[in-house]
């Protein structure tokens, strides 16, 4: 007898394709009972394009995986849990911190599991550096977080509409791996946003931070990409390279692997024992992060941008 449990996934785009789908049919806690999307689905498994209609037709499914865009998914989320379900969280967890609050507030008053993922805090070399960072005084780190918009989001302009994110949506990963690995919190402390002159998210920022921490995020880059995070200690030198797989050391790689693969199996992995033992996991530190660059971020105007 299949004793995986039930999922559905909410958002049939290239994320859920890409990473969600692969790591589902590789896990022996999960088995994908259903999907809901407007445009996309899952060979073999039942489509609805209602999630109302699924959560009617579906009560044996416990655990909706919402992919969808931030802006539409807290109606997506609260009506899940209002249904009964736990629910699992794609990266922003929300468009705004106060509506993921109110889902937290929600998933607790019924007892029900909400985690809020952050894939790239999966990534192969994180623990490890976060363990040596352990115990170390910081004394500088920078973030350089570069990549082509076009490649990762082709065509899709709502990452350029309010609530979008812009280049965020990459930057945040950064920020949640640094928020996961530093041995003590900062805080931002000014940051400088370039906004194509046809767009309201920005596709480049500049970020200070408190202790010594900056960051420079861009969506313009093409050819190789960069995800790269630097830290200088009383101990030696760090540095985290592939978007936080591999760990250098003093300029020696000494963990990690050079693939992104790994990180999503994980976070389901995190879900299904959140899950078993009645649990919420909800770290808004990133997201803290970026509300706050767009509080004092000053705005520069760049040339217009097309996909």
């Amino acid at each position: 007898m299949d004793q995986r449990m039930k999922v559905a996934l909410v958002g049939i785009g290239k994320i859920a394709l890409d990473q969600h789908v692969p790591a589902i049919a590789a896990s022996a806690d999960w088995r994908l009972a259903a999907t809901c999307s407007r445009n996309g689905s899952v060979e073999h498994v039942q489509a609805f394009t209602d999630f109302a209609a699924l959560l009617d037709a579906r009560p044996d499914i416990k655990v909706v995986s919402l992919c969808l865009p931030p802006v539409p998914r807290f109606d997506y989320a609260a009506m899940a849990l209002e249904a009964g379900r736990h629910v699992m969280l794609e990266k922003p967890p929300g468009a705004t911190l106060a509506e993921v609050h109110a889902l937290q507030a929600m998933a607790e008053a019924k007892g029900l599991t909400l985690f809020a993922t952050w894939h790239s805090r999966m990534a192969h070399a994180v623990a490890p550096a976060k363990a040596w960072l352990a115990g170390r005084a910081v004394s500088r780190a920078h973030i350089t977080w570069r990549e082509d918009v076009r490649k990762w989001h082709p065509g899709q302009d709502w990452v350029f509409e309010p609530g979008g994110m812009g280049v965020f949506d990459p930057g945040i990963n950064a920020l949640s791996i640094l928020t996961e690995i530093l041995p003590k919190p900062v805080h931002l402390t000014g940051a400088e946003l370039e906004f194509p002159a046809n767009r309201d998210t920005p596709i480049a920022a500049r970020l200070s931070f408190s202790g010594n921490v900056t960051a420079d995020f861009d969506w313009r880059q093409e050819g190789p990409q960069t995800w790269d995070i630097e830290v200088e200690t009383d101990g030696g030198r760090l540095a985290l390279r592939m978007g936080g797989n591999v760990l250098e050391i003093d300029g020696k790689a000494t963990a990690g692997e050079n693939t992104i693969m790994g990180e999503y199996p994980a976070l389901y992995a995190r879900m299904a024992e959140l899950v078993r033992q009645g649990r919420s996991d909800v770290d808004l530190a990133p997201m803290v992060h970026v509300a706050d660059a767009l509080t004092l971020g000053r705005r520069i105007a760049v040339d217009a941008f097309e996909f």
